[in-house]
């Protein structure tokens, strides 16, 4: 049951996420104008911010489902917040990587220490390297679960404080695109953002699913396995216990 949740709606998902990834890149490269200052370099602004965008919110997003996990119990929760932080690894992964090649083409170097968006993000991605060291450090799977739900939860809370900070600095290289006014984008370039980040938020929940899927059917097929080989020490699995991952 939890597998076929999981599964439903995946081929839609899919061909929205290649649409907008795609017309999203269209965008960037037949559209959107260059920088009257950067030049062509600019354009990588539209994967670097939404990469940034979208994995500080699956932060987040992990955060919640460890709530969720401790008030009821569920697995899924547990198993939903897992998912959640490790996508947005990899996403933050690209985003420092983005950022770096942009730092480097406009400043001159490929890091600037003196900038607080820069910083703030690399603090934020090295605190969540060490959801799965801790997580996985922990044999037992209720008190991984719960050790791993109330990191998410401080990670979680972090980010957004994290962010105002940030925004409250007094001088920043990065430009606003999400200040009230819309930033000082022209609205070509702003249509060309708005889809950009659309197609990353669409391709994160994509890569969630599919995630959440394998994982489920990988549990599935492991007790499946135990009852098969008619295993003694093998206990069924409750809906407050957690999924060893």
């Amino acid at each position: 049951m939890t597998q076929a949740k999981f599964s439903r709606g995946l081929v839609p998902l899919s061909i929205l996420s290649v649409v907008l990834v795609a017309g999203g890149f269209a965008l960037v490269f037949f559209y959107a104008p260059n920088d009257a200052d950067q030049g062509f370099v600019y354009k990588i602004f539209y994967l670097h911010v939404p990469l940034a965008i979208v994995a500080l919110c699956g932060f987040v997003a992990g955060g919640v489902y460890g709530i969720r996990f401790l008030r009821k119990g569920d697995r899924t929760d547990d198993l939903r917040s897992y998912v959640a932080i490790h996508i947005s690894l990899i996403l933050a992964v690209g985003a420092l990587v983005t950022g770096s090649i942009w730092a480097k083409a406009s400043w001159g170097s490929w890091w600037v220490w003196d900038e607080p968006t820069l910083v703030s993000f690399l603090i934020v991605f090295l605190l969540y390297a060490c959801y799965q060291p801790l997580r996985f450090s922990i044999e037992d799977p209720e008190r991984q679960a719960r050790y791993a739900a109330v990191f998410a939860i401080v990670g979680g809370a972090f980010v957004p404080l994290n962010f105002m900070a940030v925004r409250a600095a007094e001088s920043l290289v990065h430009p606003r695109v999400l200040s009230t006014t819309g930033g000082s984008m022209a609205g070509s370039m702003r249509l060309t953002f708005l889809v950009c980040l659309a197609g990353m938020a669409v391709l994160f929940v994509t890569l969630n699913k599919y995630e959440l899927t394998s994982k489920s059917a990988s549990f599935a097929l492991r007790r499946l396995k135990r009852r098969m080989a008619g295993d003694d020490d093998w206990v069924p699995v409750r809906r407050s216990a957690a999924p060893q991952l």
